[in-house]
């Protein structure tokens, strides 16, 4: 089934990937199992379109999609109070629309206690700001697909510093293009490989956080 579901997601097979989602629900397959299943086929979507066979359309059936995904085991995903009501400021960056890995990366946060803030897609630098001094929040979340939008991710940490809100504020960042350059030269604190993997960082990560890989 695993292999199945993957290649059904990445070939953007909506009717085909929920029959297989509700199979797994009915076979017991955790939420988690099935989100790192999503990322697998959300991880071969991504380089499809990197490599232009893929398509601004396809990434937007492929959003709806994982939607869908969601809707069917959201019921599923455990349900702890890890996150103690921490808030995060969260969204995609200027300039990129996608969202498949940030609606991910929330609906985990959300299950694990985190009072998350979602901005959606095509942020603005000064609309994280906003949302922070809004809120209070002490951490954000920063996704990213396209590699020239990692300037936007960098102009939301100089803000940040320049309101002196940096020592207080962690910066986690995750997306296609992020690697340790990419971190480095954003002055985030981290970057997450995938979901799974960004959840995990929010639950340990504190402002003033010396910047690590994820």
């Amino acid at each position: 089934m695993n292999n199945d579901f993957v290649n059904s997601l990445a070939d953007l097979d909506e009717e085909k990937t929920l029959a297989l989602v509700h199979e797994a629900v009915a076979a017991g397959a955790t939420a988690l199992e099935i989100v790192d299943l999503c990322r697998q086929g959300v991880e071969i979507v991504g380089r499809r379109y990197a490599e232009e066979s893929y398509f601004l359309s396809d990434l937007i059936m492929s959003e709806e999609i994982l939607r869908g995904v969601m809707q069917i085991i959201e019921p599923l995903f455990p349900r702890t109070g890890s996150g103690q009501g921490r808030k995060v400021v969260i969204g995609t960056i200027d300039g990129d629309i996608h969202d498949l890995g940030k609606n991910i990366v929330v609906y985990l946060l959300r299950s694990h206690g985190f009072q998350v803030y979602d901005l959606g897609v095509d942020v603005p630098p000064e609309a994280f700001l906003a949302k922070v001094r809004e809120t209070g929040a002490t951490l954000v979340g920063v996704s990213v697909l396209l590699t020239y939008c990692v300037n936007s991710i960098r102009k939301v940490v100089k803000l940040l510093e320049e309101e002196g809100l940096r020592n207080r504020v962690a910066v986690v960042i995750g997306g296609y293009p992020v690697d340790d350059k990419v971190l480095a030269y954003t002055g985030a604190d981290c970057f997450g490989r995938d979901a799974v993997d960004a959840v995990g960082i929010f639950q340990r990560i504190t402002p003033g956080h010396a910047r690590a890989r994820g």
